[in-house]
């Protein structure tokens, strides 16, 4: 019987106090052996960026490439080896920025990947620039006025494009998070699972005081997950 101690490895993140990486990492660790998958009967492909840590806090197989790349070379892992479930873990700077294009073409050849974007809608790593899904006026390092650019809408970029699996979550809805990556690994095809975080160094202003505000499940109030329309709209939302 595969349990949480098979992942587990005697190994400190590196995440800053209150980082939302955190949950996420012991979110994987609850799920995988709960649907029962061993550590290797998994890989973790990651680009650059603090999501792409994840693996090195997990006995598991782990494959970390370029930055905005992983899901190419997920795509090839998984083609080669039907039986591996492949999960990328990686954040909105090198999934939706440098990793833009292959984040299309993955959704339009709906190979088996699982795609975990940690969201915090900033450039973490590399000290706080802003990202592609920056809210306009975000103050960075790069944007010291304020940034001027409208920011991405991922999802309903992803069902714009016809994706068949599309979920959003929030690193501190433990309980949710883990229900939708349940689904995903479940999923026959391309699944996008977006997380929203908190960076407490970078991005102060959404914090997580700011997302019990904003963040509610749409499932208890009666959405139909299989109406692409409504889908749409509840994405346009935030």
């Amino acid at each position: 019987m595969v349990t949480r101690q098979d992942y587990n490895v005697d190994i400190r993140p590196t995440w800053c106090v209150g980082c939302g990486n955190f949950a996420i990492l012991n979110m994987l660790k609850r799920v995988l052996p709960e649907v029962g998958l061993a550590p290797e009967d998994v890989i973790l492909v990651t680009g650059i960026g603090q999501a792409a840590k994840t693996p090195d806090y997990m006995r598991i197989n782990g494959f970390n490439g370029l930055h905005g790349r992983p899901l190419p070379v997920a795509t090839g892992i998984k083609l080669a080896n039907h039986d591996l479930k492949v999960i990328v873990e990686h954040g909105d700077g090198d999934g939706y920025g440098e990793g833009g294009n292959h984040f299309l073409h993955s959704i339009r050849r709906n190979i088996g990947l699982i795609d975990v974007i940690h969201n915090n809608h900033v450039y973490a790593l590399t000290k706080g620039q802003f990202s592609p899904t920056s809210r306009f006026g975000l103050k960075t390092s790069t944007s010291p006025e304020g940034s001027r650019e409208r920011p991405l809408n991922p999802l309903a970029l992803a069902l714009s494009q016809g994706a068949t699996f599309v979920a959003r979550s929030y690193s501190f809805s433990i309980e949710h998070m883990g229900k939708m990556l349940t689904a995903a690994l479940a999923h026959r095809g391309y699944a996008l699972l977006e997380i929203m975080q908190v960076c407490v160094t970078f991005n102060r202003a959404m914090s997580n005081d700011f997302y019990r505000e904003h963040v509610y499940d749409i499932q208890e109030e009666g959405h139909d997950t299989g109406d692409r329309d409504a889908a749409m709209a509840k994405a346009y939302e935030f």
